[in-house]
């Protein structure tokens, strides 16, 4: 207990960000070629998830990535079953202060309702309680909207909230992440719902019903303030939702309260053929620019 209590300190108070390191099943191919790996210098899976996991650890072990500007990490499953040499990822992660959560979400529906529902994610009691006891300190899972459509908007919020309950009574702290697209002409409209559909399901919660929200940066600065004084939120979390990293970290900059949880932002510019002194650097730079967007 005292080590949760530590981490929800570190989370709801913490200067830093969220690392976004969950890419899985049909984006790993892509996360590997931004990385300079082609699809054809590997052959199945296993090798695929392996060279991934590599990827990872070269990230999490750079002396940049520390607990001083990374308050968290979020995992794809592989990765919280794999290691750091000896040390299982989870622990090796608290070991340099940062808190692991676990992406949990099996993939999306076919758009319906202007929305992408999340699959149903199978023997999920059985998951949580597993990553409960290699220490994982919370959940992530997306869904995404698309158009305005409000019975859309409404019921992928719904989704969020009943997956998040059931994490909640596991003891895991979710992160609900209801993505607006951000190429969507109607940004600014669908946001405006989003925000309700979020409001009204959190003054549902009980006091003790903590939970994150993972958001698009807004159109309209400080839009989602609400959401982020709300008793029920611990803290509201930014993806950069495929803006490059400057303009990612500078309209999170105009965002009181937000803190990035960024991925594509984060790694575009890391390569497997960069010397360790050439990776350190730009991973530095880039964790140094998200860092001052989100204590901003």
């Amino acid at each position: 207990m005292e080590k949760f209590e530590k981490q929800i300190r570190r989370v709801a108070e913490g200067k830093g960000f969220i690392a976004a390191l969950d890419q899985s099943g049909g984006s790993t191919p892509q996360a590997l070629l931004g990385y300079g790996i082609q699809e054809e210098d590997y052959s199945g899976e296993e090798v695929m998830y392996r060279l991934m996991h590599e990827m990872r650890v070269r990230v999490m072990t750079d002396p940049a990535f520390s607990g001083e500007k990374i308050l968290g990490v979020i995992l794809f499953e592989k990765t919280m079953n794999g290691f750091v040499g000896d040390i299982p990822v989870p622990e090796f992660l608290w070991q340099k202060n940062i808190v692991p959560f676990l992406k949990i979400d099996k993939g999306l529906q076919q758009i319906e309702k202007g929305v992408k529902l999340m699959k149903e994610i199978p023997n999920l009691s059985v998951r949580l309680n597993e990553a409960k006891g290699k220490g994982i300190f919370g959940t992530k899972m997306r869904s995404v909207i698309y158009a305005n459509d409000e019975s859309g908007i409404i019921e992928i919020v719904k989704q969020q909230f009943e997956v998040g309950k059931v994490i909640l009574e596991h003891g895991l702290i979710p992160i609900l992440e209801p993505e607006v697209d951000i190429q969507s002409d109607e940004k600014r409209v669908i946001e405006s719902l989003l925000r309700e559909a979020i409001l009204a399901e959190l003054d549902k919660l009980s006091n003790d019903q903590k939970i994150l929200l993972k958001l698009t940066i807004p159109t309209e600065a400080n839009f989602y303030s609400e959401l982020i004084q709300h008793k029920n939120v611990m803290r509201v979390f930014a993806l950069s939702g495929g803006y490059d990293l400057d303009r990612a970290a500078r309209t999170l900059a105009e965002n009181r309260g937000m803190i990035a949880s960024f991925s594509r932002a984060l790694l575009e510019d890391l390569k497997v053929d960069q010397t360790s002194a050439q990776f350190s650097k730009v991973l530095s730079a880039a964790i140094d620019e998200i860092y001052q967007a989100s204590i901003t």
